[in-house]
């Protein structure tokens, strides 16, 4: 039976390169994002057969929806990848006592809540699953970003969903990973830089990259299969990923 995939959020870096290598791998593909018509989701749509789905992952209706329009057009997912951090510009390096709090929330629903929405959902369908003959019924990833590990000063509200969704993670791993389903966490700290039209990589803050000093989402994607089809005796939980300059 062939494998189904699920990327929650839709976008040229970890998101279309995890599309591009699962579908290589003979993986089916579905990518959700509020706006699926973005020219680089419409690429890999015609390029690699990719399904595309809108959804506002903020809504509980909007997620339920999603899952159940992969699981009837391609199947249940085994392996689930929420990429979606939540952060904004408006946000963004604001002081405690500058930051709005309507825009707190909207970090907050934006990354912890529509993780536990989409980590909700993935675990009632890969519980229904049957388990495989390696123990496996499925897994459920979720990006994550230094935020995670850290609280950095001013940045408060980031810190606040990047914590919230580790704990989520954490949690769900020692409810489900006996269960047959593989929670991993991924947090990245480094800025990622993808590759653009003219073949260099680069990040849009942090500029063009230099002898790999920022992430390549290309092997983020790698890792990402790597850690779905480990062998149950070894499931890693969490894998901090960083290149080789990175000061932490």
């Amino acid at each position: 039976m062939t494998e189904t995939a699920l990327i929650v959020g839709g976008g040229p870096d970890i998101s279309a390169s995890c599309a591009r290598l699962f579908s290589e791998h003979g993986i089916q593909v579905a990518v959700a994002a509020r706006n699926p018509d973005k020219s680089v989701l419409v690429a890999l749509q015609e390029e690699h057969g990719v399904s595309l789905y809108p959804c506002d992952a903020t809504d509980p209706d909007s997620v339920a929806s999603l899952f159940q329009a992969v699981f009837q057009k391609l199947g249940p997912p085994g392996l689930v990848v929420h990429n979606i951090d939540g952060r904004s510009q408006d946000i963004f390096r604001k002081t405690i006592t500058d930051a709005d709090p309507e825009l707190v929330l909207s970090v907050l629903k934006n990354s912890t809540f529509s993780a536990f929405l989409v980590g909700q959902q993935a675990a009632k369908y890969m519980l229904a699953n049957k388990t495989r003959d390696d123990g496996h019924r499925g897994t459920i990833i979720f990006t994550n970003a230094s935020a995670a590990l850290k609280g950095y000063a001013n940045s408060g509200a980031f810190a606040a969903a990047s914590h919230g969704k580790s704990g989520l993670a954490q949690s769900m791993a020692r409810e489900l990973m006996p269960q047959g389903i593989h929670v991993c966490h991924v947090p990245i700290d480094a800025a990622i830089g993808w590759t653009q039209k003219d073949g260099s990589r680069a990040h849009r803050l942090a500029g063009a990259t230099t002898d790999d000093n920022m992430s390549d989402p290309a092997h983020i994607a790698k890792t990402y299969l790597h850690l779905h089809r480990q062998h149950k005796s070894t499931w890693a939980y969490e894998v901090v990923l960083r290149p080789w300059v990175e000061k932490w």
